[in-house]
């Protein structure tokens, strides 16, 4: 994944600065957009037995074919980056085509920024039905374009209607139980708890517990360091994460603060108070496992 997240952001960083270019040369955009995305994905791209270049079909020459275990498994459709790949029908209809001509079931439009996979072929279903996955590059935030574009590589894509059908499921499920009231922190720590894990929050925390590990909630249950199995050792911890990640003064005084108490006696009842009285200021969610 993180190979992904850094050809999305040099395909960011090219579309920005060069976006004219890409707007009228769909070779540069063949070059330097998709070749980077398709790299990232796995593919080997000059490898003849993994991708070919102007593969030709009864209906025309596709850009790319995707070759798996001898067989085309899917055709790439480039279009240069003024054309709007998400409103335009026509694009998505010549990629269908191929595919149904040729008798491939699956097909990848993209202009290097927008990056459509569809099943090219179901019986009574409208083409924009049969859309599996659908990530802009420029617009979306790069944690959702990533697991969209992980559907298409070479490792993932031969199971890419399955895992596009779980995708949907999962958002569909989110956006549902938001609307019923539920806050996106708490969805996102019930799908984020580990498994056999059990987080004492400090609020409920007692002053002679001692914590075997500690944990604050940054996008997900984050483990830290714990130098000593104590509530000090617990509140020195999470001192050294806000230290990490502050700057310029606030982290000077974060660090002196974690310096001093480090060096003092602390009774587990202050250093508790301190920890959750650090949790309020920083607006921190702060648990520990026993």
């Amino acid at each position: 994944m993180e190979e992904l997240r850094g050809a999305i952001a040099r395909v960011r960083g090219r579309i920005n600065s060069h976006r004219k270019l890409y707007e009228k040369n769909e070779e540069a955009v063949k070059q330097h957009l998709i070749g980077e995305i398709f790299q990232a994905l796995g593919w080997d791209w000059s490898n003849p037995e993994e991708v070919r270049p102007e593969e030709r079909t009864e209906d025309g020459r596709a850009d790319y074919a995707l070759v798996m275990n001898g067989s085309v498994f899917a055709y790439v459709e480039a279009k240069n980056l003024s054309v709007n790949v998400l409103k335009r029908d026509e694009p998505l209809r010549q990629l269908a085509r191929y595919c149904f001509n040729s008798g491939v079931k699956y097909g990848i439009l993209t202009n290097g920024a927008v990056w459509i996979a569809i099943k090219a072929f179901e019986e009574g279903s409208p083409l924009r039905d049969r859309i599996l996955v659908s990530a802009d590059l420029l617009s979306e935030p790069v944690e959702r374009a990533v697991l969209k574009l992980s559907l298409l590589s070479k490792s993932r894509i031969a199971e890419i209607e399955r895992l596009s059908s779980l995708l949907k499921a999962l958002e569909l499920s989110f956006s549902g139980l938001k609307a019923e009231g539920y806050s996106e922190e708490a969805l996102m720590a019930y799908l984020t708890a580990k498994e056999g894990l059990n987080l004492i929050p400090i609020e409920e925390l007692g002053a002679s517990e001692r914590p075997r590990a500690v944990y604050v909630y940054d996008g997900g249950w984050k483990l830290l360091p714990l130098r000593e199995q104590s509530i000090k050792g617990a509140l020195l911890s999470v001192l050294l994460y806000i230290e990490n990640r502050s700057s310029g003064s606030k982290r000077k005084e974060v660090k002196k603060a974690y310096e001093h108490l480090r060096r003092i006696q602390l009774d587990p009842e202050t250093a508790l108070r301190v920890l959750r009285k650090l949790g309020e200021e920083e607006n921190l969610r702060i648990s520990v496992e026993l």
